[in-house]
């Protein structure tokens, strides 16, 4: 069967992306190769991992296109979903480092949530499960 292990996401410049999301979270960073392609190009390749076998590939918009879904990816959706076992100390964690908390933490059937967003726009979903 198929498994998910990886996906992109859009960040404006990796070292900030780095620094948001290894230094300042503490996902472990896996892959960090910067070379240069026979045709003069260069390509960076950034790799963090969230969890366990989950590889995020960090990917510098380029273009117009690239740069414009910045301002709101995935259509100004919450995409991205935390769980933690200490809701404040995260949320602090996650608030000193440049994140901002769009709403007061609150209580759902499934657990404590709240809606951040980093410091790229996307918009992610902290939840302390019950």
């Amino acid at each position: 069967m198929m498994r998910l292990s990886g996906f992109s996401i859009l960040v404006p410049d990796y070292d900030a992306a780095i620094a948001f999301y290894c230094q300042g979270l503490g996902f472990p960073l896996i892959e960090d190769f910067d070379q240069t392609r026979p045709d003069g190009s260069r390509k960076r390749w950034v790799t963090i991992e969230p969890a366990p076998g989950l590889r995020v590939v960090l990917a510098r918009a380029e273009g117009e296109a690239q740069l414009a879904a910045l301002a709101h990816p995935m259509g100004g959706r919450v995409w991205l979903f935390a769980a933690t076992e200490d809701f404040d100390a995260d949320a602090a964690r996650i608030t000193a480092v440049g994140g901002i908390f769009e709403e007061a933490p609150r209580d759902e059937p499934y657990g404590k949530v709240a809606v951040w967003r980093d410091p790229f726009g996307h918009r992610w979903d902290l939840i302390q499960p019950k």
